[in-house]
């Protein structure tokens, strides 16, 4: 039969806002592919918008002081203290200029440049070393910096306690390392812990400066605050900072007696 002119197939026929509707049927029946969210790869997490201004300045605050007090500065930290705070304030200032800087080079420049060796070979992702996994290696090279640099001030005849300071914290990397394999626990909490026990044994081996109990209670009192500032920002849980400090506190203190 004769089609008429012009005439198209019926089902291509197909009004326009059908077409529309067809279209909008099959992009809504497509499967939607959301992509997973990165998790911040540094050691300074993205602050949320709602944070209010108090919350931006504790986070902010929290990561300034997890910096300030690295557990790699406290061995310094420690001979800077015991050079101001103890008899051996009167050492000659070449002395304490020479040995601080040992202390320093040993437990802060070598652990250091080890740490960036290891993420530039990308052992490791992560210079804060908040990963469980991350921590092995470089413990290890905290635990023979700290106990070589104990040796090595035993071996220059400086007083024992000076030395076991540096043992006592070789031993709670140690503890860390063991308790490391299943279950994180905080080498900031263990640091300054350490510290807070060399202050007390200061007093206990006289003479010592005036005022040795105020600084006491400032190490506490900053011990408290870099624990918080660990819970903060969601890299320690309250237990984890309190079994570090109980770590820190005792291999130091434990070693001290000797």
């Amino acid at each position: 039969m004769p089609k008429p002119e012009g005439w198209v197939p019926q089902e291509a026929e197909q009004p326009e806002n059908q077409t529309e509707e067809i279209a909008v049927e099959a992009e809504a029946e497509a499967p939607v592919v959301v992509a997973p969210k990165e998790e911040p790869a540094s050691d300074h997490p993205v602050q949320p918008d709602d944070f209010t201004p108090w919350e931006r300045f504790v986070t902010r605050f929290s990561n300034i002081i997890s910096w300030v007090f690295v557990p790699l500065m406290m061995p310094v930290y420690g001979i800077i203290l015991i050079f101001s705070l103890s008899f051996l304030s009167f050492a000659p200032f070449h002395t304490k200029l020479v040995f601080t800087l040992i202390v320093f080079g040993a437990n802060f420049l070598v652990p250091m440049l080890l740490v960036l060796l290891l993420k530039k070979m990308k052992i490791i992702e992560d210079l804060g070393l908040n990963g469980r996994k991350e921590r092995l290696i470089p413990y290890i090279i905290t635990i023979v910096c700290l106990g070589g640099t104990g040796f090595f001030l035993y071996m220059k005849m400086a007083p024992l306690w000076v030395a076991m300071f540096y043992a006592g914290g070789a031993l709670a990397a140690l503890v860390n390392l063991i308790i490391n394999f299943r279950w994180k626990i905080s080498a900031h909490a263990a640091g300054i812990s350490g510290i807070v026990a060399m202050l007390i044994q200061v007093i206990k081996e006289g003479p010592s400066s005036e005022g040795m109990e105020w600084w006491i209670v400032g190490a506490i009192i900053t011990a408290g605050l870099l624990g918080s500032a660990r819970i903060w920002l969601g890299r320690h849980t309250l237990m984890q900072v309190l079994a570090g400090s109980a770590v820190g506190f005792l291999s130091v203190w434990t070693l001290s007696l000797i």
